[in-house]
């Protein structure tokens, strides 16, 4: 299937919720989730830990670059990082979107925060200390207590599909079937669809030929009618194509995020916020029906 444009296309739900600021009109625009890595080992080599006077001034650029949301974790999820002991996550993430968000109401930037986590041990008090999104890149599997903690707490959550350890099939299905699983789960919890926002899982478990099929497919995921939001920030399928080091995959992220905004993508998870936003506003202007 091939999109045309501008791009319409069907949701169960028009709207979502994040918790702080307006809610999200989906179809409108493109909105853009701005990354902190509240982690000393992040393969994107910008990990700040725990170090606040690093988090306050991130904070102050995604804000200045107009991002809809801020994504915080506390563990790094590259391939081959060791695990972080549960105390330090929890330690790193709370301090951070604390600090945050203290930071966003002394500015006045009604900014939703989303925590980065597998763990309902780290997302309560990430919740507590001032996120209103989960962002679970396990889509709820990992954790048995992460489905209910969400539907207690009434947030929305972002479930990703993660291919890691699967065996593959096709593309498409294998992350149809991993997305259906993780729905199964809300549905069992009580989280409705209209909280839930869904992550193909670009470089969790794909290969770059899958990654970038993955992109070309992205318009099969339509079908689930759910918002989609992807993050290919950076990371390694464009340092492969273009032979570049993390750091240095600015141009390569852009043209991602572009071809993932003419697939009918809905969020993009970057880094690089300033640029990605111009790159974003210019790809919307050219396909999305009310930018203009």
């Amino acid at each position: 299937m091939q999109p045309g444009w501008p791009i319409r296309r069907r949701y169960r739900h028009e709207q979502w919720n994040p918790g702080r600021g307006p809610s999200w009109e989906w179809g409108t625009r493109t909105f853009v989730m701005g990354i902190i890595n509240a982690t000393d080992d992040s393969f994107s080599g910008d990990g700040i830990a725990d170090r606040l006077d690093e988090a306050l001034a991130l904070t102050r650029e995604l804000v200045a670059a107009e991002v809809d949301i801020i994504d915080i974790g506390g563990a790094s999820s590259r391939p081959g990082a060791e695990p972080t002991p549960l105390e330090v996550e929890r330690r790193r993430a709370v301090r951070v979107i604390g600090a945050v968000r203290a930071e966003l109401d002394r500015i006045g930037a009604e900014l939703p925060i989303s925590v980065d986590t597998t763990w309902a041990e780290v997302a309560a008090p990430a919740l507590d200390a001032g996120a209103t999104v989960v962002n679970d890149i396990t889509g709820f599997r990992l954790d048995s207590d992460m489905a209910p903690l969400v539907a207690e707490r009434g947030v929305a959550a972002v479930i990703m599909h993660n291919q890691r350890g699967r065996p593959h099939t096709d593309l498409v299905a294998d992350v149809t079937t991993g997305l259906e699983a993780s729905l199964q789960i809300c549905a069992e919890a009580g989280v409705g669809t209209n909280r839930i926002v869904v992550d193909p899982g670009f470089g969790f478990g794909f290969g770059v030929s899958q990654n970038l099929e993955m992109m070309r497919r992205l318009p099969e995921l339509w079908a689930l009618e759910l918002p989609l939001l992807i993050g290919t920030s950076r990371k390694s399928t464009i340092g492969e194509v273009t032979n570049t080091k993390p750091g240095d995959r600015l141009f390569g992220t852009a043209a991602t995020i572009t071809a993932a905004i003419y697939a009918g993508i809905d969020i993009v998870r970057v880094h690089d916020a300033a640029e990605m936003t111009q790159a974003i506003q210019m790809t919307d202007a050219i396909v999305r029906p009310t930018t203009q």
